[in-house]
């Protein structure tokens, strides 16, 4: 009777052991990626993964494996379910490529991230399952999504100085922070001609490193253009700013001359940007700033000329050029930065319609 229980225990601890072996191996083993005879790719789902992560790691869309796999409920998939991938979505190895990832560095948000790697807020947002773009902190892990390309270390190469006689085409290498329209204003050509020589869909549409055709006429950097309206002061010295409500611009005169213009977003017909005349009353590098139907973090390069009134830098929209604001006259971020260094407080501000 002894030798029976014990015959038993070591039977029952063998395939105990034999068990646990197997559930191990399970555990550990590589991630199944299988390809079928018919050379369909077979994904295993794994714990954790959602469609989307799974769409970004063979570069397809999760529309497209939704299709793939007559899925009802794209919110209910489980471990283990065998997804097929439809063609064009290859996977290099049985290991899940790792997509790039940002950390979130204090004072970024996510138009500036999207501007280093060529993608809009929308595709950030998407990537990472935000429902706020205003939402990201610094230290947070962002997946940067398939086409996304790091333009920090990227070495751009420097366009030569435009030439004071040129009358053929130049070609422009556009630098960090460059808008076509300050291209414009140092070749002394057109907004629009850039747009045309260039077949670009809008004024906004150009990148860091995009080499851009700058069509005949070529000038002197940045002269004054013959629409800006007089200087406040008729030429005395000092500084003045002028908003023009109009033409959605800021002009930066000194000592009577134009140094700098910008293209601006005023005051929506409800929120008009008030007129008048005023002074840079308080500044501030950064302001949380909120309201009715807006709550916006770290706003930056701010300038106060009356009351709440403010020139300052905006990253929640590209559409400058057109009234979008609820008073404060938005500007692209590397301009607001600009004038922020060159208005001390008491600079003039003259708001023109």
């Amino acid at each position: 009777m002894a030798d029976r229980r014990h015959r038993r225990r070591r039977w029952a601890g063998a395939l105990g052991g034999l068990v646990v072996a197997s559930l191990l191996a399970a555990l550990i083993a590589p991630r199944a990626l299988a390809q079928s005879d018919e050379g369909t790719t077979i994904h295993i789902v794994a714990q954790g993964e959602t469609l989307r992560t799974i769409a970004l790691h063979y570069g397809v869309t999760p529309e497209a494996i939704i299709a793939a796999n007559n899925i009802l409920n794209p919110d209910r998939i489980y471990v283990g379910q065998r997804l097929v991938i439809p063609v064009g979505g290859e996977a290099a190895g049985t290991e899940a490529a790792q997509p790039a990832v940002h950390i979130v560095q204090p004072g970024e948000n996510l138009f500036r991230i999207g501007l280093r790697y060529n993608l809009t807020v929308t595709q950030l947002m998407a990537a990472n399952g935000l429902t706020n773009p205003n939402q990201v902190y610094a230290g947070q892990r962002l997946v940067i999504p398939q086409g996304g390309t790091d333009n920090s270390t990227a070495v751009v190469e420097s366009s030569p100085p435009p030439s004071s006689n040129a009358t053929a085409s130049t070609t422009h290498i556009v630098q960090r922070g460059e808008t076509l329209f300050r291209i414009a204003l140092r070749y002394n050509v057109s907004l629009n001609a850039l747009v045309a020589a260039n077949g670009l869909a809008s004024a906004d549409a150009i990148y860091a490193g995009q080499r851009l055709i700058i069509p005949g006429t070529g000038g002197a950097s940045a002269p004054a253009p013959v629409s800006a309206p007089p200087s406040p002061s008729g030429g005395a010295e000092g500084k003045q700013i002028v908003v023009d409500l109009s033409e959605q611009r800021v002009y930066a005169y000194e000592n009577g001359v134009l140094v700098r213009q910008f293209v601006v977003s005023t005051g929506l017909p409800g929120t008009p940007t008030i007129q008048g005349a005023f002074t840079i009353q308080r500044k501030t590098p950064s302001r949380h700033m909120s309201g009715p139907g807006y709550d916006l973090p770290g706003v930056p390069w701010v300038m106060y000329f009356y009351r709440g009134y403010a020139l300052h830098g905006t990253y929640w929209h590209n559409n400058f050029g057109q009234p979008m604001s609820h008073g404060c006259v938005n500007m692209r971020t590397p301009d607001a930065e600009w004038l922020y260094q060159w208005a001390p407080i008491g600079t003039s501000v003259r708001v023109i319609n």
